[in-house]
């Protein structure tokens, strides 16, 4: 059995400003099923070409056999759906439920 829940640091700025390299977060990845996704929520999702990389990106619409996923700020060199089309349900890992930020510590002086 598989923890339902578990975290993913964001690296890339495609979904700037919501999200930054850096931020922590916390998914659903559903528990016995996978979860439920409604156009408008940030999901994480595998690459449908390269199953190793794993998208954090904006459910955009549902299309016949899979999501559209979608870029915040499609101007940072984002790589989403327009590049390689809809994303097989499957392939959603999970729903992000909340972002975090890692401790920084300060310099000392």
């Amino acid at each position: 059995m598989r923890w339902p829940l578990y975290r993913v640091a964001v690296a890339e700025r495609s979904m700037e400003p919501a999200l930054r390299p850096g931020d922590w977060l916390i998914a659903w990845r559903g528990f016995r099923r996978p979860p439920r996704i409604r156009a408008g929520q940030v999901v994480l999702a595998r690459h449908p070409g390269d199953t190793d990389m794993l998208l954090v990106k904006r459910a955009v619409r549902t299309e016949s056999g899979g999501w559209w996923l979608g870029s915040d700020n499609p101007g940072g060199g984002a790589v989403d759906s327009r590049h390689f089309g809809r994303v097989r349900p499957e392939q959603i890992e999970g729903r992000v439920l909340c972002r975090y930020w890692r401790h920084r510590t300060r310099p000392s002086t």
